[in-house]
């Protein structure tokens, strides 16, 4: 049987870094420019943690409430902190990470900085199957 695959193996690395203060509707462009599902938050200082941005949060938080995109900013409807995975983790033991904390994506982090996104689609798409 093949050996499991680890996260650094099916991660994405195009990802953004943001700002908190940046504005929702900023927040849709960049992701709209780099075609990615999700932003990460940029920690304020050393001892501060990532925060994360999904799409959804702002279609429930923003859209659904009526709010204006260019009114709101990033911080206030972000998850943080959010949740890192290491690279060299077991893609199994990162979909069950996810299962537990009820997410589907999660910030590869190495060395306290930020190295890629998983996903359950990436675990999936890549990391299930030989190739």
């Amino acid at each position: 049987m093949k050996e499991s695959k680890c996260v650094r193996e099916v991660m994405k690395d195009d990802f953004a870094l943001i700002d908190g203060l940046t504005t929702v509707a900023e927040a849709i462009r960049i992701a709209r420019s780099k075609e990615i599902k999700c932003l990460i938050v940029k920690k304020r200082d050393e001892n501060d943690e990532y925060g994360l941005v999904l799409m959804n949060d702002i279609a429930k938080k923003v859209l659904s409430q009526n709010k204006s995109p260019e009114r709101v900013n990033v911080y206030e409807i972000m998850t943080k902190p959010a949740l890192g995975v290491s690279p060299d983790m077991n893609v199994k033991y990162c979909a069950r990470l996810f299962e537990r904390f009820g997410i589907s994506r999660a910030p590869v982090v190495e060395n306290g900085e930020i190295k890629g996104i998983v996903s359950y689609n990436s675990i999936v798409m890549f990391g299930m199957l030989a190739d």
